[in-house]
């Protein structure tokens, strides 16, 4: 074993990542939530430290890292082995991330070596020899570094990406891990909205408008195509970001709409783009990925609505909600998101390292599903958006070829255990490991 002190020769031999010899003690893992969070992503937490733990000879403890890869920077870890089994169970009735997450990216080896070194020093301290990172492309990056570490810096790690976005815009999967619950949501929402304007549009308002989630891929957007069944149905508009915004298009489409229908709902993504390749919505700004701040795509629609048709609109717009709904999670969703948890300490155990793991699609009807894993090279910094025969030919709904995507994603529910009308969450005790190296600030 080794520490922070004078290392044995096996110690050293461990660190140039050469064969490792028997150890006394397994090494420990280090597992941490990265990004946006969803309703579903503390399955994946549930699955990763339930299945550590039917391995004792092989992982240690589970740390998880508080606030994502900044925890482990800061060496502000959280001793998983505190918590009972019967709450790391009920953390997949749970939304948002149990331990916390982070908004960083970090940066190349030629960049930023102290971080790297950092690390290193934290696991050395900790006897960390698995990391298990659960995101989406930024995070898959940042797995990718870390599992490099053994090549560019000699110390020896086995670093799993467990993928996690709402986004759908994973490479390599058939799915992401949280997008099929707020699928399911974007798809009530819309259906419910839907009637609500249906019996007011006689006399009062006569479109909706919801924006959601989805910089660069309009999957969640065109998840609200899953509402309309038949002709005339709500969404009868859906705005993706693959197709440029043709403000004449779309007002002809609104008005023929509310001429033959008496109303119209729309769902529209927020990366919208108008004909000069920017953003709609671009608000000013970059948050901590250095993506551009966007916001207010729904009012700016509903003003052209009012300004050019003369109709009465309302809108809303999702965000955090439709991340955070675990009331309505799809229990497809809930499955593979604590699979993917499940396959990633399996995948560690076997010796496998710079990979994500992924959900292979076997067939539609039945759905079948298995889960695979992808390079991670091929994954980080890579988005996946909306093939265009998804789209239909005019651009502003679904093809069935989508809707038989999508449809299996959205099925099945699994509702938290509610009290007094709320549901009902766990808080973990999220207990402190004790600090063994010295204060680091991490730079923005």
């Amino acid at each position: 074993m080794y520490g922070g002190g004078a290392f044995s020769r096996e110690a050293a031999i461990i660190i140039r990542g050469e064969k490792e010899p028997r150890r006394a003690m397994p090494r420990n893992a280090f597992y941490a939530q990265s990004g946006g969070v969803t309703a579903v992503i503390n399955a994946s937490a549930q699955a990763v430290i339930e299945t550590a733990r039917k391995h004792p000879d092989k992982i240690g403890k589970v740390f998880a890292g508080r606030n994502g890869i900044i925890g482990a920077l800061t060496e502000d870890l959280i001793d998983t082995s505190a918590e009972s089994a019967e709450a790391i169970a009920a953390l997949s009735k749970t939304p948002a991330g149990a331990f916390g997450s982070c908004r960083h990216k970090l940066k190349g080896f030629d960049k930023n070596l102290a971080e790297y070194e950092r690390l290193i020093e934290v696991f050395k301290a900790h006897d960390i020899g698995y990391f298990f990172y659960n995101g989406g492309g930024d995070s898959a990056d940042t797995c990718l570094k870390v599992s490099q570490l053994g090549e560019k810096l000699g110390y020896s790690i086995k670093a799993i990406h467990v993928p996690k976005t709402m986004d759908n815009d994973l490479p390599l999967t058939d799915t992401c891990p949280g997008f099929g619950s707020v699928a399911k949501y974007t798809a009530v929402s819309i259906r419910e909205a839907s009637f609500d304007l249906a019996s007011m549009a006689k006399t009062s308002t006569k479109v909706f408008i919801l924006e959601v989630m989805g910089r660069h891929a309009g999957w969640t957007a065109a998840a609200g195509g899953l509402a309309a069944e038949k002709d005339g149905d709500g969404p009868q508009v859906i705005l993706f970001p693959e197709i440029v915004f043709d403000e004449a298009k779309f007002l002809a489409k609104v008005d023929a709409t509310v001429k033959k229908v008496g109303w119209c709902t729309i769902v529209a993504s927020e990366g919208l783009h108008a004909p000069s390749g920017e953003f709609l919505s671009e608000a000013g700004g970059k948050d901590a990925f250095g993506h551009a701040q966007l916001g207010g795509l729904a009012p700016l629609l509903a003003n052209i609505v009012k300004e050019k048709l003369g109709l009465k609109y309302h809108w809303a717009v999702a965000d955090y909600l439709m991340r955070a709904a675990r009331h309505i999670a799809s229990k497809t969703d809930l499955e593979q998101s604590y699979a993917v948890g499940k396959h990633a300490v399996e995948l560690a155990i076997a010796g496998k390292s710079g990979v994500m793991v992924s959900i292979v699609r076997k067939s539609d009807a039945p759905y079948v599903w298995e889960v695979g894993e992808a390079p991670l090279d091929q994954v980080a910094n890579v988005e996946k958006k909306m093939p265009r025969d998804y789209i239909t030919g005019d651009g502003f709904h679904i093809t069935e070829k989508c809707r038989n995507y999508l449809s299996p994603l959205i099925q099945g529910e699994d509702l938290p255990p509610f009290k007094n009308g709320l549901p009902q969450y766990i808080v973990l005790k999220n207990a402190a490991v004790p600090k063994k190296c010295k204060a680091f600030e991490v730079k923005k």
